[in-house]
């Protein structure tokens, strides 16, 4: 999926009118609200509204978000909440690019991009983010005018995008895909426990069993932020409430989860070998916790240790904020 191209001044199509992103016409391609309430109201009964919104609703052109209509019409003939659209179709391509580029998968949730770097239309040479656009993993979430550019901030349109490229991420940055599902099933036993300690024995083990020779030649064990995307996607695949890069007065937190009614806020570090005790630290001094503690929840205040040598958690602190 890309965009045509304009390039030839001989070309018969270098007339053409791109109305992707004119707001006259945002809603073309899918179904508006509207169109759920009334043309698809006998549909409705039996399905919770709410998640019908946060599930496929989403995509948007700098005009009126819209439904993704392939998942509307699968959804009304099933009764069934899934990933109909990513079904039809794994992103290997997609997905391979990120993991070979070391692309900090946290950064999804929130990119930007300006009009120059959307319109590429090269595949050997597209970038990143334009890539995920045009595919139809990541959409406008907002934009604004900086002096002659137009800049746009790029994210997630719904869960369902949001859970099914996070699982395929994890999936390939772990290197055992029926492996990564087993762990993320008992990821989510374990958190609603609110079990600290099996949560740390959970992220050893998710650590230390991606097999030696997947790190052997492979150039993206080598980065730091391989840890904090495997974590990231890891958790992401599960469709949990999660802020990566959450923006405080003080810094930005690395990952806050909202879950249970309970705050968990997560800090990373990449050591040597020992842990070192800093992400913890770091989270206490800057008072990450305090963005929260409005909302009368239980805070958990959560350092993390990667060690880049031994290639898994050493280093796991938690304490109530």
């Amino acid at each position: 999926v890309s965009k045509f191209s304009k390039v030839s001044i001989f070309s018969g199509l270098n007339n053409l009118k791109d109305i992707t992103v004119d707001v006259r016409y945002s809603a073309l391609c899918g179904y508006t609200e509207q169109d759920v309430d009334t043309v698809f109201a006998p549909e409705l009964p039996g399905l919770d509204r709410e998640q019908l919104r946060v599930w496929y609703n989403g995509y948007n052109w700098t005009g009126e978000a819209v439904y993704n209509p392939f998942d509307l019409l699968l959804l009304f003939d099933a009764r069934e909440f899934r990933t109909w659209w990513f079904e039809t179709g794994t992103p290997t391509f997609l997905v391979d690019l990120l993991t070979e580029r070391g692309f900090y998968t946290p950064t999804l949730a929130r990119l930007r991009a300006d009009e120059a770097l959307l319109s590429a239309f090269d595949v050997d040479h597209l970038a990143t983010e334009a890539l995920l656009w045009q595919t139809g993993y990541l959409t406008f979430t907002g934009s604004r005018r900086i002096g002659a550019r137009l800049e746009y901030t790029l994210g997630y349109p719904n869960l369902e995008v949001e859970t099914a490229l996070n699982d395929s991420l994890a999936k390939a940055l772990i290197g055992q895909p029926g492996r990564a599902s087993e762990l993320s099933s008992r990821l989510y036993d374990v958190l609603v426990a609110g079990d600290f300690t099996a949560l740390h024995a959970h992220l050893v083990s998710l650590f230390a069993g991606i097999p030696y020779h997947w790190h052997v030649g492979n150039p993206i064990a080598d980065y730091e932020g391989y840890y904090a995307s495997v974590f990231y996607s890891h958790f992401a695949a599960l469709g949990l409430d999660l802020i990566p890069e959450d923006v405080t007065h003080q810094g930005r937190i690395d990952l806050t989860l909202k879950f249970n009614a309970q705050i968990w806020i997560f800090e990373f570090k990449v050591v040597e070998l020992a842990p070192e005790g800093k992400a913890l630290a770091q989270i206490k001094a800057r008072g990450y916790a305090d963005k929260y503690r409005a909302l009368g929840q239980p805070i958990h205040l959560i350092g993390i240790d990667f060690s880049r040598e031994q290639r898994t958690v050493v280093g796991f602190e938690v304490e109530a904020g």
